[in-house]
C-alpha cells in the first residue's frame, strides 16, 4: 500500500504543476491583454502577433487547467447526486471514470494531438497573417503534453480513490476545490 501512497502523490504533484503553469499563463494573458489593450486604443498600434499570442496563452490555460482541475474536483459532474454519496459510493464512481472514460480519453487525445503536431511541424506550419506568429506547431505540441498530463491525474484520480477505499483518506481532505497548495 506504501506505493500507492508514494505514487498518488507524485501523480498530484504532477497536476498541482500543470495548474501552476496554467496560472502563470494566465497572468501573462492578461498582461498581454492590457499591452494590447493600451497600444491600440492610445497609440493606434496593432500587433498581429500579439493578438495571437493571446489565444495561444488562454490554449495553454484551458489545456494546462484540465489535469489541475481533475486532481481538485473542479470538473463538471451531476453534483445533485454525487455530493450526497458516500466517500466509497464517489471512490466508486471516479475509480471507473478514471478508467474507463479519462484514461482511454487521454490516449485519443495524445494520439491525435500527436499527428496533428507533428503535421505542423512538417509542414512548417505558421500564421496565415502577415506579423503573425511562426512555428505554429509548438502550441499545437501543447495538446499530446496535455494529454500526457490527463492521463496522470485520471490515474491520480485511480490512486486516491483507491486509498479512500481502503480507508486511508476521504475524499474532503484534499479534493474540496481548493487554491493552488
Amino acid at each position: 500500500m506504501q506505493w500507492i501512497i508514494k505514487l498518488d502523490e507524485g501523480l498530484a504533484r504532477l497536476s498541482i504543476l500543470c495548474g501552476w503553469v496554467a496560472c502563470v499563463a494566465m497572468l501573462l494573458m492578461a498582461g498581454n491583454v492590457f499591452y494590447d489593450v493600451i497600444a491600440r486604443y492610445a497609440f493606434n498600434e496593432v500587433s498581429i502577433g500579439m493578438q495571437e499570442m493571446e489565444w495561444h496563452l488562454y490554449s495553454v490555460v484551458f489545456l494546462l487547467g484540465i489535469p489541475y482541475a481533475l486532481r481538485t474536483d473542479g470538473h463538471v459532474r451531476v453534483d445533485v447526486f454525487y455530493s450526497r454519496w458516500s466517500n466509497r459510493a464517489k471512490a466508486w464512481v471516479n475509480l471507473v471514470g478514471a478508467l474507463i472514460f479519462v484514461i482511454p480519453f487521454a490516449w485519443l487525445i495524445g494520439i491525435y494531438g500527436y499527428d496533428f503536431a507533428v503535421d505542423s511541424y512538417n509542414m512548417g506550419e505558421g500564421s496565415g497573417d502577415p506579423g503573425g506568429l511562426p512555428h505554429r506547431w509548438l502550441i499545437k505540441s501543447v495538446i499530446p503534453l496535455t494529454a500526457f498530463f490527463i492521463a496522470t491525474a485520471g490515474l491520480n484520480m485511480a490512486t486516491f480513490a483507491i486509498r479512500v477505499l481502503s480507508g486511508e483518506k476521504e475524499y474532503e481532505e484534499e479534493h474540496s476545490g481548493g487554491g493552488l497548495a
